[in-house]
């Protein structure tokens, strides 16, 4: 639900940088401190495409292993046809491992959870799609899996996907890196976040709430994801109690920041090639406030993530992948490759 749109390198859809003067001086701002502070790494000796491409990979081979065809073949082909689309960027995952390994833990340890963070996206992107919900005829640059499959296997497929994600962690997540107890409370941190009170609450309000649901929706819908990515990563190198809320603030601001930038990308396409005739669904902040004050939310949101991780500074360079997260989300700066081989 967060984290969806794809994204060409076409610099079109790419809001020019004076529209963002304020998120501008937060870059050179944020800069200058790393590069002063002895126990931080400059963005400049960081690469996060690299980062994140080099991740894919690794990411994508453990997916099509988790999920291999077997009967009834239907179910996993449809269910692989998302998991394993080629426009997926990842970021889930990613950031989960990101903020395993910020806290000393393994990648290896990570990438089980991380796998099943990619799952669960998928599974809800899925259901969102389905023509009583969102209905989406594509989705990450190629036709929604309904489309396809038909309304029956899609939601078969996402109802499949769900408790693969609780049984993939159990059974792959080496118990010499990770204690049962952080596993249990990785368990519970996806159940919640996925159900009534998660994501389920924000896209039931987003078909029935009103125009005041709009905050709400963006945090349930897509602030949801990005949280549980984060929180997952700290849980499994266990972070302290502290470092968990700061670790949930952080990633439920850069859940809904990606997809207040999104809007905003798709608001200006939209203008550039229909005119002001195509309006803005859903409960975004673009829909409900327009383009300029969703510029000022994304402005706060950015602030807003970074202020959390300046208290893991004491992590010296290892925060930097996060750091680099928010400005990804806001400023779009690169494509992010993921294609079939």
């Amino acid at each position: 639900m967060v984290f969806s749109t794809v994204l060409t390198s076409s610099p079109q859809l790419y809001f020019p940088k004076t529209t963002f003067p304020i998120i501008q001086r937060a870059i050179r701002t944020c800069s200058a401190s790393l590069s002063t502070n002895p126990q931080r790494i400059s963005y400049s000796q960081f690469d996060l495409r690299t980062y994140w491409t080099n991740l894919i990979q690794e990411i994508n081979h453990k997916l099509d292993e988790a999920i291999p065809v077997q009967y009834p073949q239907r179910i996993y082909e449809a269910m692989r046809y998302s998991v394993l689309a080629n426009g997926a960027k990842r970021a889930p995952p990613v950031m989960c491992v990101a903020a395993c390994e910020l806290f000393g833990g393994h990648r290896l340890a990570a990438f089980p959870t991380a796998c099943a963070l990619e799952m669960v996206h998928a599974a809800s992107l899925i259901h969102d799609d389905l023509p009583c919900m969102d209905d989406d005829p594509s989705r990450r640059g190629q036709p929604s899996n309904h489309t396809i499959f038909g309304v029956d296997m899609a939601i078969l497929a996402g109802d499949a996907l769900f408790p693969l994600v609780f049984r993939h962690i159990v059974s792959h997540t080496p118990t010499d890196l990770v204690p049962e107890t952080r596993l249990l409370k990785v368990i519970a941190e996806i159940a919640g976040a996925v159900g009534s009170t998660g994501m389920a609450a924000g896209q039931f309000l987003d078909l029935e709430g009103g125009p005041n649901a709009v905050d709400f929706v963006q945090e349930k819908k897509y602030g949801e994801m990005g949280e549980c990515s984060a929180v997952c990563g700290g849980l499994l190198a266990g972070a302290s109690d502290e470092e968990i809320q700061r670790l949930r603030r952080y990633g439920r601001a850069v859940g809904v920041l990606y997809q207040v930038v999104d809007d905003m990308l798709e608001a200006k396409m939209d203008k550039d090639i229909n005119g002001d005739k195509k309006k803005n669904k859903g409960k975004s902040y673009v829909a409900a406030y327009g383009v300029e004050k969703a510029m000022e939310v994304g402005e706060d949101l950015r602030a807003q993530a970074k202020k959390e991780l300046d208290g893991l500074e004491k992590y010296g360079e290892l925060v930097v992948p996060l750091y680099s997260f928010v400005d990804y989300a806001a400023d779009r700066g690169f494509s992010v490759d993921n294609q079939a081989e």
